[in-house]
């Protein structure tokens, strides 16, 4: 945690530098700057996950179109939301196959919401993890696919902390095929209400949301356990570590584990 604040504060400073930059150079009306990252943190139950904790980002963006006045949204958002936005932003035509919003309604105050749910879904990181969810506002619906339902150890950076889980049974775990969260009561999602009878109907309406969007994304997972691109290595899903020896499959292989 505390490289994680160190290199915190040299990204503030870096960031720093380019905005003086662009004062500096007369272009920062007319810049739209983006600081964003990829998942969240790489801790046991984050990164490589699709709770919160993992698909939940850093998203901050200066500029004009009314990126600017240090507002908050607490709208729910999406990576995908940024290309329309750039299109809008620069008078440009988005393209047909662009699946996210742009956020700039959002930004000018004419909406207070972009999506009803976002969707998150992983495959391979290190090893291979199918896994797809549905997010609302206060729902979180999760779905595992394949034969290994315990935490693939190897997809979850090594850290003192990873040791302490493991040394303590972590990986031995059995994890649920499914999962539902209350967001708003369980924003840690420390309580899985799955097999609660009294949320069967938000449990059936997020299954169905997910099913829905598989089909109409044409999700691979639906013919099957996913192959291993050809060319690609990947850790077994039962090694503990992604510094473990790496293997290079047949294209049409997977490890034994998920076959």
């Amino acid at each position: 945690m505390g490289a994680f604040k160190a290199s915190a504060r040299s990204l503030d400073q870096g960031i720093g530098a380019v905005l003086n930059g662009l004062h500096q150079s007369g272009l920062a009306d007319r810049t739209l700057v983006i600081c964003t990252t990829d998942h969240g943190l790489a801790f046991p139950n984050a990164k490589a996950t699709l709770y919160d904790r993992g698909i939940g980002v850093m998203l901050l963006m200066r500029g004009p179109g009314g990126f600017l006045g240090g507002k908050v949204h607490d709208a729910m958002v999406s990576h995908l939301d940024i290309y329309p936005t750039l299109c809008e932003l620069a008078g440009a035509e988005a393209p047909a196959f662009l699946q996210g919003t742009s956020l700039l309604p959002l930004v000018r105050g004419e909406v207070d919401r972009l999506h009803d749910e976002i969707y998150a879904e992983m495959t391979f990181h290190a090893a291979y993890e199918p896994v797809r969810a549905v997010r609302t506002e206060r729902w979180k619906y999760i779905r595992r696919f394949g034969d290994h339902l315990r935490p693939v150890l190897s997809n979850c950076d090594d850290s003192a902390t990873k040791e302490l889980l493991v040394e303590n049974g972590w990986g031995e775990e059995e994890l649920p095929r499914e999962q539902l969260f209350d967001l708003v009561l369980d924003p840690g999602e420390a309580r899985d209400l799955a097999a609660s009878p009294e949320r069967r109907g938000v449990l059936e309406d997020l299954r169905g949301r997910l099913e829905t969007w598989m089909r109409e994304t044409a999700d691979p997972l639906l013919e099957g356990p996913v192959p291993l691109p050809e060319g690609a290595v990947t850790n077994d899903p039962d090694q503990a570590s992604p510094n473990e020896p790496m293997h290079r499959a047949e294209p049409s292989a997977l490890p034994a584990s998920v076959a």
